[in-house]
């Protein structure tokens, strides 16, 4: 399964019976590159980078677990391969992960519009992530979703720093109720920079 593929087509897909014959091996051997493109940023606040072989992956479990068949294929389609990198981006799910029912409503209460305060910092420049999808996630009481979409637009200096590592990357939210931060480290820019053409 690659990883550097730019989009999802119907022949990539596995029919039902040889996904589930394949099903436990090739979710082992995307582990280690799960492990990889997932950033820890502050207590509860998880990004996952997602890119081919991971949205590959979600198709194929939503597949088998919908059991919609062919006619399923297309809106799969249609709503992970936007969140595949294109060669000049990241693109991020961001999970607020906090096990407490009653503490995450609670949170999550406080942390509305977070989806647009968090940012990437390579050397000097500061990209701010946009939402991939156009609906709000926040409701009308201020609450915010568990799980986002953020995609990262680069220039092309700004991925060459990425890329030769001689600038700290950083990954932030700075939401007046969330404000933490991660570098990230030499293993996990190696796993990401291969989002980057």
């Amino acid at each position: 399964m690659s990883e550097t593929e730019r989009k999802i087509t119907q022949a990539d897909i596995l029919a039902p019976a040889e996904y589930d014959q394949q099903r436990k091996s090739l979710k082992a051997n995307l582990i280690p590159m799960k492990k990889l493109r997932r950033i820890e940023v502050g207590p509860f606040a998880t990004f996952y980078f997602e890119n081919y072989a991971t949205l590959w992956l979600q198709v194929q479990e939503m597949l088998r677990i919908e059991k919609g068949g062919a006619e399923q294929i297309p809106g799969e389609l249609a709503a992970y391969n936007p969140l595949i990198p294109q060669g000049d981006e990241l693109i991020a799910t961001l999970m607020l992960e906090i096990e407490d029912e009653k503490r995450r409503n609670a949170v999550l209460l406080t942390l509305g519009g977070i989806e647009e305060t968090v940012f990437l910092e390579i050397g000097g420049d500061v990209i701010r992530a946009t939402p991939t999808e156009y609906d709000d996630r926040t409701t009308p009481d201020g609450k915010t979703s568990s799980v986002h979409w953020l995609r990262f637009k680069l220039t092309a200096t700004q991925i060459a720093h990425f890329k030769n590592g001689t600038e700290r990357v950083v990954l932030g939210v700075a939401h007046p109720h969330y404000g933490h931060m991660a570098v990230l480290t030499a293993e996990a820019r190696t796993a990401l920079a291969k989002d980057f053409i």
